[in-house]
């Protein structure tokens, strides 16, 4: 998994969506409170404060590749204030637990991630039996709109220079990708399917806030002083496409998938 350099407090202010999904999923959890929780992908550890909260003879411990996100995290939520949550360093192709946790929750993250397999192996060792995954990422099709937008603008004569030897970052996956690798691992299936979502931001403003700190593969591959000016030129061939609504909303179409497995011996 590719280590990008955040800017963990940007990443804050622009992630409302992926917050509000991720608390979406958190209502599928059905916890008791005493469960023992990995958040992989954890970020800047909003959500999996939020998570700690409902465990409280539990915890949770939160995983991501990025310094910057974990060094935000552990800022905000220290652990004398939050006795069961802890924040680590670890990617999460690089699982090294053996039979910790009750559930392994993640959100918004594994897309980032090119082979799958060494994930959800590592997910599968680190649950205990009777354990569960709840996972939601980008799938098949995910975003295919502002790609669209991205991918033309890096073949213009404009940005072409800027983007030799450019490797699409993301991994979108369908069902039968996904069920495959669960199978392969030992995992009891429960429910892998593709759901559409309607990802909206305040303006042609936000828009260009979640494109600056969510599509990095891009947009750090343009020098700091045209930087934005690429990323304006994005939102507006964007939004030329696919107007604000009558609110001044912007809406971006998305793919995400959503795994549920259990771990039966």
């Amino acid at each position: 998994m590719t280590n990008y350099n955040w800017n963990a407090q940007d990443y804050e202010r622009n992630s409302q969506a992926q917050q509000k999904w991720a608390r979406e999923l958190i209502a599928n959890l059905n916890l008791k409170g005493v469960e023992d929780i990995l958040d992989l992908g954890c970020g800047d550890g909003k959500v999996t404060a939020e998570i700690a909260q409902l465990v409280g003879d539990g915890s949770v411990v939160g995983i991501d590749n990025s310094m910057q996100m974990i060094e935000l995290a552990k800022e905000k939520y220290p652990q004398n204030k939050h006795p069961n949550l802890s924040f680590h360093i670890m990617d999460a192709s690089d699982l090294n637990f053996e039979g910790c946790f009750d559930v392994v929750f993640s959100n918004a993250v594994l897309h980032w991630v090119k082979d799958h397999k060494p994930v959800v192996e590592g997910l599968y060792k680190s649950l205990r039996v009777g354990g569960k995954i709840l996972l939601r990422m980008g799938g098949k099709s995910d975003a295919a709109g502002i790609l669209s937008v991205m991918n033309d603008l890096k073949a213009s004569n404009k940005w072409e220079q800027y983007f030799n030897e450019f490797e699409f970052p993301f991994t979108f996956l369908g069902v039968e990708d996904y069920q495959v690798l669960l199978r392969a691992a030992g995992f009891s299936e429960k429910r892998v399917e593709l759901i559409p979502k309607d990802m909206t931001h305040d303006g042609k403003s936000g828009l260009e806030g979640w494109i600056r700190t969510t599509w990095l593969p891009y947009t750090l591959r343009i020098p700091t002083e045209k930087r934005e000016a690429f990323i304006e030129e994005v939102s507006s061939n964007y939004l030329g496409k696919v107007p604000l609504d009558a609110e001044g909303k912007a809406h971006v179409a998305m793919v995400q998938i959503e795994v549920e497995a259990e771990k039966i011996t």
